[in-house]
Formats: structure tokens, sequence, C-alpha cells
């Protein structure tokens, strides 16, 4: 056995910390090279950031989990999506920022950086083996961008603090969080001054949640939306929970006050009883009297009671005539009059259109029921694993894989057609839902390994999730029906630093000791 060392920095220090690992691990770095070579080959690189094409493969074997399931399209998607992501990694004189667009946008803060998908960045960003980009971004956020005259951060709805808490729970660096606690209770509070009414829930323009000209949506009513108060449900419950963390009882319980009231304000007043879903109201209290996919944000953080009752809601995802459409999760009801009646591609419509932002929020909530909910409605896995497989089939075009803005539902066309700001459009996640989702990883603060499989049984006789650097050691999944393609033995094993912690004969979820 050797000693591998693995570089972490926060903002002026420099942590190392020492994992001791095989060196042999289960899964090579030919396929990804293999799939990193292809994607170079298809690519013109007409921008260039901190890791160019011809350095990619390297960076990639250093930094993210290796995949290999009997699903190619999933396997390439996968690769694909850190190959993508990693283009949009930028190191600028005031720390690392991962961007949105790959080209310069006038919308954008300095750096052409953008805060709408900052929650996104960061739970994909978070199995990243060195999280020096990481901790530069959310502190470019906290730090950098209020120094700017054109302040950006405040520009879009974040749930930044879930993100930072659920990172946390991936990498157990107190320090970052120690450091960052105040500035992040300062962040939630400006957000409070800002868009909080007198009634205790938050407003917003659909603009400002990066979502504009949507059925339900204005740019200049202060509508009550499932998404920021969703967002600013998660942030509260996180900083309370970071709170604790650190000693802090007042600012713990200072939060988990705000998180109940929020939740209990949420589910009184955008439930719609008569549509079952979690909607859109307006200052004059009405409802907007459509179903979006933003319904389906509240449980991203797990915000809705456990009944049969707003499980219900779910039912909707499989309807062809709500949001069940071929190309993907519409973010409109399929049903409503003004459906896809805003433009087409002229602008940037959520009035129905697939967006993979959108879908990535949606599979996470539909994940979170999976496992967190007895009440569940008609969802299972299997339904779980046909979206996610839907949303690696969208990313195409003209035959090449391709991730883009917004798509049409019943063509997949990119409604930015080849417009060089929407290709590689970093506005979305997929290997976390890969890695926290599919494969069920889920983060925790002990020493107990849980693990949730969204797998649909008998779907696959072996996948393996290899390279997952978690709690400082180096996790290996795997599920070997017969035992004959990894050579591990049969049935569903865990490894943790090369010593096997998990074997049982079928795939399950577990807890097990690490």
């Amino acid at each position: 056995m050797n000693f591998r060392f693995l570089f972490f920095f926060t903002v002026g220090l420099l942590h190392v910390t020492v994992c001791s690992a095989q060196t042999a691990k289960v899964l090579s770095t030919d396929k990804l090279k293999n799939y990193v070579s292809y994607f170079n080959s298809i690519d013109e690189e007409a921008v260039k950031n901190y890791v160019p094409n011809d350095q990619s493969a390297d960076w990639l074997a250093k930094n993210i989990p290796l995949f290999d399931c009997p699903d190619t399209l999933l396997n390439k998607v996968y690769y694909y999506r850190w190959w993508a992501f990693r283009k949009h990694l930028k190191q600028t004189p005031e720390g690392f920022i991962f961007t949105e667009f790959i080209t310069n946008v006038n919308h954008a803060g300095k750096y052409n950086a953008v805060s709408s998908a900052l929650g996104h960045h960061i739970y994909e960003g978070r199995w990243l083996h060195n999280q020096t980009y990481i901790n530069d971004y959310i502190s470019f956020w906290l730090y950098v961008d209020p120094k700017h005259t054109a302040q950006r951060f405040h520009g879009f709805s974040s749930w930044v603090d879930d993100a930072v808490y659920n990172r946390y729970l991936v990498n157990l660096d107190k320090p970052f969080i120690q450091k960052n606690l105040p500035a992040l209770d300062a962040d939630y509070r400006k957000w409070q001054q800002e868009k909080q009414l007198p009634s205790g829930l938050f407003w917003q323009f659909d603009v400002r949640d990066a979502m504009e000209e949507s059925i339900s949506g204005s740019r200049k009513e202060k509508n009550r939306r499932p998404t920021i108060n969703s967002y600013m449900y998660g942030n509260a419950k996180a900083l309370a929970t970071m709170a604790d963390l650190v000693g802090n009882d007042t600012l713990q319980r200072r939060y988990q006050q705000q998180a109940a009231e929020l939740k209990k304000l949420t589910i009184d007043s955008l439930w719609n009883k008569d549509n079952s879903f979690f909607e859109v109201k307006h200052p004059n209290s009405a409802f907007a009297n459509v179903r979006e996919a933003i319904g389906f944000i509240p449980w991203y953080f797990n915000l809705p009671d456990d009944t049969p009752e707003y499980a219900q809601q779910w039912n909707q995802l499989t309807d062809t005539t709500g949001f069940n459409a071929p190309w993907g999760i519409t973010t409109a009801e399929r049903r409503h009059p003004q459906f896809r009646t805003h433009g087409s591609g002229h602008g940037c419509e959520w009035d129905g259109a697939v967006w993979p932002f959108a879908t990535t929020q949606t599979l996470k909530g539909l994940s979170n029921l999976l496992t967190d909910y007895k009440n569940q409605g008609r969802m299972n896995k299997s339904i779980f694993y046909y979206e996610l497989l839907k949303y690696a089939r969208s990313h195409t075009m003209n035959g090449k894989i391709y991730l883009g803005e917004y798509q049409d539902e019943k063509t997949g066309e990119w409604l930015k057609g080849d417009n060089p700001r929407s290709k590689f459009y970093n506005h979305s996640g997929f290997a976390d839902l890969i890695i926290n989702d599919l494969i069920g990883l889920k983060p925790r603060t002990d020493n107990v390994l849980e693990i949730h499989p969204l797998i649909p049984d008998k779907q696959w006789d072996w996948f393996c999730l290899d390279n997952v650097l978690y709690h400082g050691k180096i996790l290996t999944i795997l599920y070997d029906k017969t035992g004959k393609k990894y050579g591990k033995g049969k049935g569903f094993i865990v490894l943790a630093d090369g010593k096997q912690i998990v074997k049982r004969s079928k795939l399950e979820s577990v807890r097990a000791g690490l």
C-alpha cells in the first residue's frame, strides 16, 4: 500500500489530507481517456480556460470519480458532463470561478461570472478531489463580488447555503464552515431585506429565478414563488445545521425557527388544493393556476410533509398532458392553453420547453421522494431511471454529443441552435445525479456510509463507481452479478481505501461503518 497526498486549499491556508489507498483501482482511466479523446476531436475549442483540451484527460483523471455501467449512453454523458464542466473553470486574479456561459454575456459580472446556477455548480463540484476550485468559487461570491461596482450575486435566486452544507457532508471541511458562516448569515439577512414580505414569504420576478417568460411569472409583480421560498427554506435549514456544527446556539435557534415558519407558510400559501400542486401566487393572493416544474422544487429540500395529498402531485410527471414529453420534462404542463406561446428560441422561454436546469432540480426532488418519503404517489425507481436516461439522451445535436440551453419537447431541437453562447451551457447538473441519486451515495456527518440505489431491480448485471473521495477515503461502489466483471466477488460490494466494508448478495440500500 502506498500513500497519496491530496491537497485542499482554503483562502490563505493549505490543508493537506493524507489518504491511504491501494494503487490499483477497480476501474482504470482508459475509458475516461478514450471519451476525452473523442470529445476533443469534435471540438474546435474556441475558448480556452484554466484546463485546455489537451490537458483535460490528466486533470479529469486526478479529480473525478470513475463510472462504468451497461448503458453506454449514461457512461458517455457522465464523462462528457465532467469534460464540459472543466471547460468552465477559470483562473482569475481573485481566485478560481466556474462560468455559466462559455462566451461573454452582457448580464454577467466580472470575469463573466453569473450566479444563477451556483447551487448546481457546488453540488456537481463537491465530488472533485481538489476542492480549491469550489472553495475559491464560493469565496468569490461571498467576498469578491460585493466589492464590484456592478454586483451580481443577488441577480438570481440561490440555494447557496444548502449547497455549501451538502458539500461539507462530502469533505467534512469544518474550518471552511467556521470561516464562512458569518458571511453566509449576512447574505441570508440581505435576502430578507430585499425579498421578504411582511407575511414571511419571499417574492421574486421569474427572470430573477433564471426562469423568464414563464406562464405564471412577471418582471414586475412581486409573486410568491415555490422557487425562492424553497431555496430560502433549504438555506435556513442548512444555516441552522452549520450553526450547530460550530457551536453557535443563538444562530441555530434563529434559523431553525425561520425554517419552520417558511415550511408552514409555503405549504399553507402555495399549495393549490384545486390543482393538487405547489404553484405561484400573485400579489392579489390569487393562484397562477398553472402547474409548472418549479412546483417540484420543494422536494429538492424535503420541504413537503410526507402525506398522500402532497405525493399525488408527482403523478403529473408521467402524464403526457402534464410534464411527460418525448425529449424530457417540460417546464409547464402541456395541457395549459399558454404552453409554448411566448416564442420559440427568440429569448429564453420557460413556458414549457425542456430546460436542463429544471430537469436537474426535478430529478433531485424525485430522488428525495423515493429515498426519504413513504408516500410516493405512483413514483418508483423505474420512473427515476427512465427520466434520467431521457435526460441523457437529450445531449445531442446533429448526431454529436451536445449540451445547450433549452429544447423543443417534441423534437429535441436546441432552441438557441448552434449559438456559441449556448454551447457547453453550464446551467445544470448531471454527474451528481449519477453519484448521489442513481448510485445513491448519501453523504452524512458521521462515520456511517449510507447508500440508497435507485437502479431498478434487474436493470443492470454490473456497475462500478470508483475513485470517489469521501470523508478522506477513496470509495468503490460496485455490483457484479456473476463476480466475473470486476473480479471482486459476486453481489453488491463497497470498498473504502481498498478494504471491503459492504458485501450483499443483491443490490439494496445499505448502511455500514466507514
